[in-house]
């Protein structure tokens, strides 16, 4: 019988951490770092945090309320609109009500199948680009998947604006993304978000810089300076909703919300596959099979025509999930089954616990490609990966469709084989394996 493969997760202490240590040493920098075995038995857990009142729901139907049946009375929470302002300011990541309705209308559209099915060539392409840089040897897959999926976005979404895929973006953007630890604590604390360490004033310089290009970017459009693109769209109809003022501000947050999200967690998810490839070489010579396959039959639909892959893309985003937590906060007191919560508290949904959950999956920190082979008897709170209900990630397909297909492209000419790195997540908004990927790429020959 062959062994299960349980690929590295933080070691899991017998009793809860006390919650001071959040605030020191890995659990400060890790989401998924500290918790312990029962996290991962039970239905709920409330934890005081500097007077933030958290309820952490770990029970798909308790889920459910708060993102389906009630979703109108969860809203962003201010500490996360206070951590994400200086960055994605008022766009559809941390807006609500009828602001969240109006921008979700206006990229609703350029997010259906249709225009995914359009971008797919551009999906190939920055896949192509990305290998022309590869050479036998060790390689930094994580660093390369990020460099991928901006390229992507910027083809897709930007008209391929040589100013979001450049060396300087890359590190500013990265700066930006792991000075959220530092920023956490600050929010916390109820300080300034003034940065204190090295690392929290390069995530500052990063989102002044993220902030003044994206601000040329929109102006470009705004002013007819440049081809029309998905953006140009995008603010077309803000300016018919809006004030122009008003309509520039938010062309620039959804700028800066699709620009990160729309790089930032399909990398992740792409990084983590290539890890869970790289450690079970017979599966990946498999599906690099299948992969090669599919690119024979054209580059139309290579994402349809790859199903293990999917299979095994989707188990990898159940134990590495590009977004490990996410948050609301109730407006008026309600009862989530037996818990009573008040207006105000924060209710913390954990895709990193709910996925490995011991009620809900059958040997959870295993590996199983087969897993989501069949319909299968899930709850459909019960695996989340793009969020759930309303706000379920509107560009869930455009992501999935490219993390596929960039993965197939790959595949089929490329083998990953693990390079001795002790691969590990990290973290406080996105999962990333600490450190890059460091893998060893050989050039697949095919008799």
């Amino acid at each position: 019988m062959t062994m299960a493969f349980i690929p590295p997760y933080p070691p899991r202490p017998a009793k809860p951490v006390a919650t001071w240590r959040g605030f020191f040493g890995e659990r400060a920098r890790t989401s998924v770092y500290g918790w312990s075995e029962r996290a991962f038995e039970i239905d709920y857990l409330k934890r005081d945090i500097l007077g933030f009142k958290v309820h952490i729901l770990l029970d798909p139907d308790l889920i459910e309320h708060v993102l389906l049946g009630q979703a109108a009375n969860y809203v962003k929470p201010d500490i996360v609109k206070t951590l994400l302002d200086p960055i994605i300011g008022r766009g559809l990541l941390t807006s609500d009500g009828a602001l969240w309705r109006d921008q979700r209308k206006i990229v609703a559209a350029s997010f259906s199948p249709g225009a995914v099915e359009a971008q797919r060539a551009m999906f190939v392409r920055a896949a192509r680009e990305a290998m022309e840089r590869w050479s036998e040897g060790r390689q930094d897959m994580a660093a390369e998947a990020t460099r991928t999926t901006m390229t992507v976005i910027a083809l897709a979404l930007f008209g391929g604006d040589p100013r979001l895929i450049s060396e300087s973006s890359m590190a500013h953007i990265a700066a930006a993304i792991e000075g959220f630890s530092e920023a956490r604590m600050l929010a916390l604390l109820r300080l300034p978000q003034f940065p204190v360490t090295p690392k929290g004033r390069a995530g500052k310089r990063g989102q002044i810089f993220l902030r003044r290009t994206l601000a040329e970017v929109v102006d470009d459009r705004w002013h007819g300076r440049v081809a029309r693109d998905f953006l140009t769209g995008v603010i077309e109809a803000l300016r018919h909703r809006f004030p122009d003022e008003e309509a520039r501000a938010l062309a620039i947050d959804n700028a800066a919300t699709f620009y990160l999200a729309g790089h930032e967690t399909t990398a992740n998810a792409i990084s983590w596959t290539l890890f869970l490839l790289a450690a079970q070489p017979e599966l990946q010579e498999e599906l690099a099979v299948e992969a090669r396959a599919a690119l024979a039959g054209g580059a139309d639909d290579i994402a349809e025509r790859v199903e293990r892959l999917r299979l095994f893309v989707q188990e990898s985003m159940r134990l590495y999930p590009p977004v490990p937590r996410f948050d609301r906060q109730a407006i008026a007191d309600d009862r989530i089954g037996e818990h009573e919560v008040a207006a105000g508290d924060i209710v913390s949904i954990w895709p990193w616990m709910l996925h490995r959950h011991r009620k809900y999956w059958r040997d959870p920190d295993a590996f199983d490609i087969d897993r989501f082979a069949g319909k299968g008897d899930r709850h459909r709170f019960q695996y989340l990966p793009f969020g759930g209900g309303p706000r379920t990630c509107v560009g869930a397909q455009f992501a999935t469709a490219e993390a596929l297909t960039i993965l197939a492209t790959w595949l089929a000419e490329w083998r990953f084989v693990e390079a001795g790195h002790d691969v590990r997540p990290a973290g406080m908004v996105t999962l990333r394996p600490a450190g890059g990927l460091p893998l060893r790429l050989e050039r697949r020959t095919f008799g």
